[in-house]
This record gives structure tokens, C-alpha cells and sequence, in this order.
């Protein structure tokens, strides 16, 4: 079983949506975690954006990073530039900084941040089919 680490500022919305996509997409092959370099509490548009959608993850909660420095990963994934400035060093794991843009940063209607947070899940739903199989080298197995 690989592991997957997907880190964000305030573990909140883009890291709580990453590990919900991973561990409904891909729970035979891959167990999926999330973490934040502050913790806070997700955000309800987050859980309700991803309810849409049949994936449930009205029970994660924000985890701070430092939880998880002891574990071994597969494949640490930053969601946003900031964490990736400030993420602790994971030794001999594999990287990377997929930014996606902040959805509970916009400044509008309720409906207005729905569908916010509704772009960005689409956008880390399609970049983790369109790349995760190849990182994890998931088809080789």
C-alpha cells in the first residue's frame, strides 16, 4: 500500500479535498493523508463541495504537519506555495509543489465561494487522475 501526504497552509479546504479524492479513488492501492503548517478547523464550503460529489469528508479535521514527521511517505505533496516554503523536511521522500489557489480567500456571496471551492476541487480532482497513477507508479503494480 503506498502513502500519500498532501500538505496545505491550514490543512482546511485544497489538502482536506486532495486526501478525500485519493482515498475514494484510489483505497486499494493508496492510503492518503493531510496535514497543514497551522492548524485550523475544514471548511464547511470544502465538506459540502465534496458531498456534491458522493465523497464524504465531514469527519477530517485539520492536522498540523509536525504529526506526521516520524511517518514514511511515498509521495509528499505541497497544494499551495506557501507550504511549500515552510514544509519540514521529509527525508528521501519524493516532493512536489502542485499550487492551487486558495478558495477560502474569495470575497463574495456564500453561492459566490461555493462555487470557488467547487473550481478548485475540479481542478485537484484533475490533476490528481491526471498524475498520481504515474508518481505512485500505480499502473506498474
Amino acid at each position: 500500500m503506498k502513502k500519500v501526504l498532501f500538505i496545505c497552509t491550514h490543512n482546511s479546504a485544497r489538502s482536506q479535498m486532495a486526501e478525500g479524492f485519493v482515498n475514494f479513488y484510489y483505497s486499494k492501492k493508496v492510503t492518503a493523508q493531510s496535514a497543514g503548517t497551522i492548524e485550523t478547523t475544514v471548511k464547511p464550503e470544502a465538506i459540502e463541495v465534496m458531498k456534491e460529489i458522493g465523497i464524504d469528508i465531514s469527519n477530517h479535521y485539520s492536522k498540523s504537519v509536525e504529526k506526521f514527521l516520524e511517518e514514511q511517505f511515498d509521495l509528499v505533496v505541497t497544494v499551495c506555495d506557501n507550504a511549500a516554503k515552510t514544509c519540514p523536511f521529509f527525508p528521501g521522500k519524493k516532493i512536489i509543489n502542485k499550487s492551487f489557489k486558495d478558495p477560502s480567500e474569495y470575497q463574495g456571496s456564500a453561492e459566490e465561494r461555493l462555487h470557488e471551492f467547487r473550481k478548485i476541487r475540479d481542478e485537484i480532482k484533475q490533476w490528481i487522475v491526471d498524475n498520481l497513477p504515474a508518481e505512485l507508479s500505480l499502473n506498474d503494480s
